[in-house]
């Protein structure tokens, strides 16, 4: 207990006499020993190093993890399980989610019907692109985060640890400084006034205890604050290389972070050229299916019926064209024609009517016309069309809409 109460004093001691210089330093009634300005370069490039390092890692974690929610919690089971030795379990991605909430919902709607089936199908793709986004997310924290956080979590702590202890050093030798500064003065002093008794509150702690006489203390001031000085000067020195050549391992981490940050940069090409691959197969997908479910309605106008004729017939007209054959001159060769395409139909001499569009709509084929909403177009219908769809004009433009998309103008 005594040796433990010696040891605190001590320390509170020397915490005191290291808090004060410190203070002096600041108020610039003390002077400051200068570091080379080498090390001064290095500790300035690791600080660079540590800062951006911390701002690129925080933010990588928010673009791999956007939910902050989600991410507090991920980190705290991870936690838990590093702790318990225990391996981290998989977790199941939005995407993942997302196509099983699908694929559910197909059930109770019906497999068989269209929406079911295209549920299914989209439901399928958005599982795998929920595996391609886990496969980045487990790829970019081994290759890339782990890499940061083990230099902030390691590397930099013991660098944070031995400059901490290289300034302590340092205010420990300019401490030994003054002191052998003030005993020198001191003794100068004394040796113009004559032999007096030196003040050693100027060179010593207010405990120390006089052991010789006035007359042969100035000597013995000097010498020992010389000495202490000789210690402190080359515990400082050992201090500052050892914190050099961590400094210049700062080096090293820049090679070893450019080497992940090129394979961080290669799992965001594959994930991202997976997830275009996924995307351009689900769009040929959902294009034959909607082909299948909704077949073009122009296809059934090819050959215009000709069992109940009109009473004035282009065909009872002298040299006109039998229905459903076309010629190019009196003597032509006669051909069939082909599947009526929606650029030949001809609009209707009365029908005509202005509509406004309500929505936008992306013409899913070339018989159909792109529509943006509050635009104005011409609309009529043609015999044999679904009823669900109109043929709507707009300048040069021409194809298919769909009535729910309109509000009919009287």
């Amino acid at each position: 207990m005594d040796f433990n109460l010696k040891k605190l004093t001590s320390d509170a001691g020397v915490f005191f006499t290291r808090a004060v210089q410190f203070t002096e330093e600041k108020l610039g009634s003390a002077e400051k020993t200068e570091l080379d300005a080498h090390l001064e370069n290095l500790i300035a490039r690791a600080d660079c190093t540590k800062n951006w390092t911390e701002k690129i890692f925080r933010q990588t974690e928010v673009l791999l993890q956007p939910n902050p929610i989600d991410h507090t919690g991920a980190r705290i089971e991870e936690f838990f399980y590093e702790k318990l030795d225990k391996k981290i379990p998989s977790r199941i991605t939005n995407g993942e989610l997302l196509g099983q909430y699908m694929m559910d919902a197909a059930k109770d709607f019906g497999p068989g019907t269209p929406y079911g089936s295209t549920l299914i199908t989209v439901g399928e793709y958005q599982k795998r692109l929920g595996g391609a986004e886990r496969e980045f997310l487990q790829t970019s924290a081994i290759n890339f985060l782990t890499p940061l956080r083990n230099f902030l979590e390691g590397d930099w702590r013991t660098i944070s640890k031995e400059r901490r202890l290289l300034e302590n050093r340092r205010l420990d030798l300019d401490i030994c400084k003054a002191r052998v500064k003030k005993a020198k003065q001191a003794e100068a002093k004394a040796a113009c006034e004559g032999d007096a008794a030196p003040d050693f509150q100027e060179t010593r702690p207010r405990n120390y205890v006089l052991s010789a006489s006035a007359s042969a203390l100035w000597s013995e001031e000097v010498d020992k604050a010389e000495q202490e000085l000789r210690v402190a000067q080359t515990e400082f020195d050992r201090q500052a290389e050892v914190t050099r050549l961590l400094l210049e391992g700062i080096s090293s981490t820049h090679v070893n972070h450019l080497r992940c940050l090129h394979e961080f940069v290669e799992a965001q090409v594959t994930y991202y050229a997976q997830c275009h691959q996924y995307m351009q197969e689900l769009q040929k997908e959902l294009s034959s299916a909607n082909s299948d479910t909704y077949p073009n309605s122009f296809s059934s106008n090819a050959h215009p019926s000709t069992t109940c004729p009109s009473p004035v017939s282009s065909s009872t007209l002298p040299g006109a064209a039998p229905p459903g054959l076309i010629t190019s001159g009196p003597n032509s060769t006669r051909e069939p024609a082909g599947p009526l395409k929606i650029q030949d139909v001809q609009p209707p001499a009365t029908g005509h009517r202005k509509a406004k569009v309500l929505y936008d709509y992306d013409a899913h084929d070339a018989s159909e016309l792109s529509l943006l909403a509050d635009e104005l177009i011409t609309v009529y219908t043609v015999p044999g069309m679904d009823p669900d769809w109109l043929v709507g004009e707009r300048g040069n433009q021409k194809g298919k809409v769909p009535v729910t998309y309109l509000e009919l103008l009287s």
